[in-house]
């Protein structure tokens, strides 16, 4: 192996990632080819092995035991924070060209995607600086302090989507309330962790604190079915969610889910049309369509149907679909073959279905030669036959939109709500007590009204229905990697073994009239 992590094949040199474990280098005895989306060519190698999660597991237990982490004050861990978002904006560039080459993702999101995460350490950095405990009295006697532990031993399961930035949703939180962390990153985005790591190591953050292990679902089960592991944090689909759920929740951990998604955005005849199209255009192919909140059902309303999708297309048509290191790329490839197989396959039956194709369907033309063996699909738009579809119903998680119209408020909110998710939710008017009636009734976790995909540090974020349980960012998100403690504390007379000792100055007083 050479000494930046590549090793030669005789081809080309490929980059190797393994777990970190109490801060060393674990190779694992399972390996696994990393595949470039965008050509089809593998780059890199991951290696992993349960007995490794078991050592993780273990490692972690022993760092929770030792309280150096957990007894370390908030202005402490703050100030580390601080250093962390300065490592991060200090490797942007590197990070970004990993997650883009991992997931395919265009570069100028992943480049933006790691900037932000810089502003999540600054956010709870600031949070755990200003937090204070709750009190409150009881009686004359007697007060009752409530205190915010960590869980202990938490797992942070992270999507391919988003290994980085969805990741530090997870982590700086997390790490902000005390616990001792095991991250598993997905198995074609192992190496943005690894970054993360050395940059928390040269912040000051104890080797031992953060365990990552690579792998995949044999890996995944050993964590989240272990005792030794207190909670688990998932991003994923709802299969998944579910899966992991019943292995967590059986044993009565604390499991927090972001699942999956297939959020309605809702456009009423009174909304200005150029800036929703935009907003849909946006909503749905950032990332390629790999994105858990993707507004991919579309309702309009029928009398601005014809104009909407005439202004639909012609934006659809005018995005550029390639290599995704170039920044004026828009959309880049799906990030596996079987992805894009599962998608392929959706938008044949959507086609049995009765659904109509406006734009896209098959792959984009004019890609350069070296992009030939990648996994491309344009973006899509389809005309709903009928609310009953898969293509309606199921999330395809790829740049895919079907849209339906609508007559009336009350037949709008009715398509949008017969979902199994409830993740978010967008729509558009310029009628304020429309806003109030719909976002109101809307069954989602987010609803965005006149904008789409608004997402911050500060805003708690999650679903409900199957799309997940729980929030991240925000206070909420804190409070999820938290266990409250009631502390009770007494000054006044000694307690009757035998009895109930009045506390009250009223119950004392009738006492001592007896």
């Amino acid at each position: 192996m050479n000494d930046d992590g590549t090793q030669g094949n005789g081809r080309a040199q490929l980059r190797s990632f393994s777990s970190l474990i109490d801060g060393e280098v674990r190779v694992g005895d399972t390996s696994e080819p990393l595949l470039d989306p965008a050509t089809g060519v593998q780059w890199g190698e991951v290696s992993w092995s349960e007995k490794l999660a078991t050592e993780a597991i273990e490692a972690a237990r022993r760092n929770f035991a030792r309280r150096a982490w957990v007894d370390c004050t908030r202005s402490e861990r703050a100030d580390l924070f601080d250093a962390i978002s300065r490592g991060v904006e200090s490797r942007a560039d590197e990070l970004a060209e990993l997650e883009t080459l991992a997931n395919g993702k265009p570069i100028a999101a992943t480049r933006a995607e790691v900037l932000a995460s810089a502003r999540w350490w600054q956010y709870y950095a600031a949070l755990i600086r200003g937090l204070r405990e709750s009190h409150f009295r009881n009686s004359a006697t007697k007060r009752t302090l409530l205190e915010h532990e960590p869980v202990g031993v938490v797992c942070l399961v992270t999507p391919f989507n988003g290994a980085f930035s969805l990741g530090t949703w997870k982590l700086a939180p997390a790490l902000a309330a005390g616990n001792s962390v095991i991250i598993k990153p997905p198995v074609n985005s192992p190496g943005s962790s690894l970054i993360l790591a050395e940059i928390l190591a040269d912040a000051g953050v104890p080797g031992d604190v953060v365990q990552i292990v690579q792998g995949g679902a044999t890996v995944g089960r050993v964590l989240v079915e272990h005792p030794g592991v207190d909670m688990v944090s998932f991003t994923g689909s709802t299969e998944a969610a579910q899966r992991v759920g019943a292995a967590v929740s059986g044993r009565l951990a604390k499991f927090v889910a972001e699942a999956g998604g297939k959020s309605a955005h809702v456009i009423f005849e009174d909304a200005d049309v150029e800036e929703a199209v935009t907003a849909v255009v946006q909503g749905v192919f950032s990332g390629t369509g790999q994105t858990c909140v993707a507004g991919s059902r579309v309702l309009v309303q029928r009398s601005i149907a014809a104009e909407f999708h005439a202004a639909l297309i012609a934006r659809v048509t005018q995005l550029r679909v390639g290599d995704p290191h170039d920044p004026a790329t828009h959309l880049g490839p799906i990030a596996t073959r079987q992805q894009l197989e599962r998608i392929q396959g959706m938008l044949r039956q959507a086609k049995l279905d009765g659904a109509e194709t406006l734009v896209g369907g098959t792959a984009p033309q004019n890609l350069a030669s070296h992009l030939s063996g990648g996994y491309w699909l344009s973006p899509t738009v389809l005309r709903s036959a009928g609310a009953t579809e898969d293509i309606w119903r199921q999330e395809a998680f790829g740049p895919v939109l079907t849209t339906i119209e609508f007559e009336s408020e009350a037949e709008a909110i009715e398509l949008a709500n017969d979902s199994e998710f409830g993740l978010a939710a967008g729509f558009w008017t310029n009628d304020a007590r429309r806003i109030e009636r719909v976002s109101q009734r809307l069954q989602a976790g987010t609803v965005w009204v006149n904008c789409y995909r608004g997402m911050d540090w500060e805003t708690p974020f999650g679903g409900v229905k199957q799309s997940g349980l729980g929030r991240e960012n925000g206070v909420e998100g804190l409070r999820e990697f938290q266990q409250v403690k009631s502390v009770v504390i007494d000054s006044g007379q000694a307690p009757d073994p035998f009895g109930i000792v009045p506390t009250t100055p009223r119950a004392l007083q009738e006492e001592k009239l007896k």
